[in-house]
């Protein structure tokens, strides 16, 4: 994995230290979290289902499946805004992470677009403190590990160009997975 050094001469730049400032690895319920959005890992019709999907749209109360009907649904790599009705987020962004497939059909560059996709409606919106799930790794499939790099490097490199959001939490569930990310976040960033 390459670590970031120096500076970007486009947009705010930022070096390892910075970005270690402003990536935070947190194990917590990502519905609880007091934030101005969290991210839910989606299926194409954004209507809930099991895992993170689920937990959000339970959470979020009735007025959060409403709203995603009226959107019709998102495709693989893209992002959709919504309230975040009675989460103590403001907003939700919904993405729709790739399924497993092997790692040869393209599944890194469509787990690159979620967050890619995620950050510019963050930034769009004004959004400064953001979480995200493990997008992809439920019931999509995607190893922990390799999504968990994908996660690491493509939200490092949005911070090096982009201000907004100021702070990104990566929400694991359990500390197994935390420590995954924490790992990968150090020697991405260097300690």
């Amino acid at each position: 994995m390459r670590r970031m050094r120096g500076r970007t001469s486009r947009g705010a730049g930022a070096d390892a230290g910075e970005l270690r400032a402003r990536i935070e690895v947190v194990t917590a319920d990502i519905t609880r979290l007091a934030v101005d959005a969290v991210v839910n890992a989606a299926n194409e019709t954004l209507l809930g289902g099991g895992g993170v999907d689920g937990a959000i749209h339970r959470a979020a109360g009735p007025k959060l499946l409403e709203e995603c009907r009226s959107i019709g649904g998102c495709p693989t790599g893209e992002a959709r805004l919504t309230g975040g009705y009675e989460l103590p987020a403001r907003w939700v962004i919904h993405t729709v992470g790739p399924i497993w497939r092997g790692g040869g059909a393209g599944e890194s560059r469509l787990l690159a677009a979620c967050y890619t996709e995620s950050l510019r409606l963050a930034a769009r919106n004004g959004i400064e403190r953001l979480a995200f799930p493990a997008i992809a790794t439920g019931a999509s499939g995607y190893p922990l590990r390799a999504a968990c790099e994908v996660a690491v490097r493509s939200v490092a490199a949005w911070l090096v160009t982009h201000e907004q959001p100021r702070a990104v939490h990566f929400c694991c569930f359990d500390a197994d997975d935390a420590a995954v990310y924490r790992a990968v976040v150090s020697a991405f960033l260097g300690a």
